[in-house]
């Protein structure tokens, strides 16, 4: 007989069940879309699974910081917790991304607004057409802002104003803004998403704590990059914070010099979200949601020193997670 496979964010894929056995589809739970096998009717009911794939977005270096082209899938090694894992996903292509950009409005911000909004603009001028972006504004509350209430848009124009609306006053609920965006990015259709936080780190405001918010990009899977606006004499200045959030997720925190550019380094963010290798595996069960560890080797001779840049690891909480009783009959 046949059977339906469904799989979390509206994957479906049908697969036989032959005399020896049942022949699942492999797919991700939330990451990456699989090839289609030919859909066939059944009348015996449908089967649910839920399945996943530990993505990862990899950012490959030469010496001089150039990203490396032309890399092979039997050149890269993932381990999980020291151990090897095979990859069942490789790419290296432009996809589309959701982006959520997170833009600090407490009274302190006042004076750099107007450059952030540039910035966020320059963004999205760089970024793929379908590409899906929505803006988190905050100060002592959090609001996700764009024109008409809309969640997404890849409008520069959009984007700025819904920067440049708000007027910067009270103080800095960094931690909730950064756990709003997280749960936001889960209503784009693009499977890689990442964050953009534009603050100075501090947080005097928050009902949540930081381990929360790691706890938070951990299972979701989420890259998050930083533009630290630092160096005034605000004392809740706390640049160590957006550091450790970025690498913990395989992103990048940026600290823009006296003059340089806020709209470089968006730009500059955006070729890193272009600039990437997709590697997935399928992780080992286990019952627990312990934080897995990851590391990426590139072996690539002829190629000089390389630097491999990606997620730390990752929680694999129960949603996400395939059980041996995680096959149900649903007729």
């Amino acid at each position: 007989m046949n059977f339906t496979v469904s799989i979390r964010n509206g994957i479906r894929c049908t697969c036989a069940i032959l005399a020896a056995g049942v022949l699942l589809c492999a797919a991700p739970a939330y990451s990456h879309t699989p090839q289609r096998a030919p859909s066939t009717s059944t009348d015996q009911g449908t089967i649910s699974v839920e399945t996943t794939l530990v993505v990862l977005p990899v950012r490959v270096t030469s010496a001089n910081g150039d990203f490396v082209i032309g890399l092979t899938q039997e050149q890269f090694r993932v381990y999980e917790n020291g151990r090897p894992q095979q990859i069942t996903l490789f790419s290296q292509e432009d996809t589309p991304v959701t982006v959520g950009l997170v833009v600090d409005h407490s009274r302190s911000m006042g004076p750099k607004l107007p450059g952030v909004a540039t910035a966020v603009s320059a963004f999205a001028q760089s970024s793929n057409p379908n590409d899906e972006m929505f803006v988190v504004d905050f100060s002592d509350n959090v609001s996700v802002e764009l024109p008409g209430g809309k969640p997404f848009s890849n409008n520069p124009r959009e984007l700025a104003q819904a920067v440049s609306e708000v007027s910067a006053r009270g103080m800095t609920a960094l931690y909730d803004a950064v756990a709003e965006g997280l749960k936001h990015l889960q209503l784009g259709r693009s499977d890689k998403k990442a964050l953009i936080i534009v603050s100075d780190g501090g947080d005097n405001a928050s009902k949540r704590k930081y381990s929360d918010i790691l706890d938070m990009a951990r299972r979701s899977q989420v890259v998050i990059y930083a533009i630290g606006l630092v160096g005034s004499d605000e004392e809740e200045e706390n640049p160590g914070v957006l550091r450790r959030l970025c690498k913990d997720t395989g992103g990048l925190a940026f600290f823009p010099a006296e003059g340089q550019s806020v709209s470089d380094i968006s730009a500059s963010i955006a070729r890193d979200l272009r600039d990437q290798y997709t590697v997935g595996y399928d992780p080992e069960m286990r019952n627990d949601e312990s934080f897995r560890k990851i590391r990426v080797e590139v072996r690539a001779p002829g190629r000089g020193k390389l630097q491999v840049r990606t997620r730390s690891g990752y929680i694999a909480s129960p949603r996400n997670r395939t059980a041996a009783g995680a096959v149900k009959d649903r007729s």
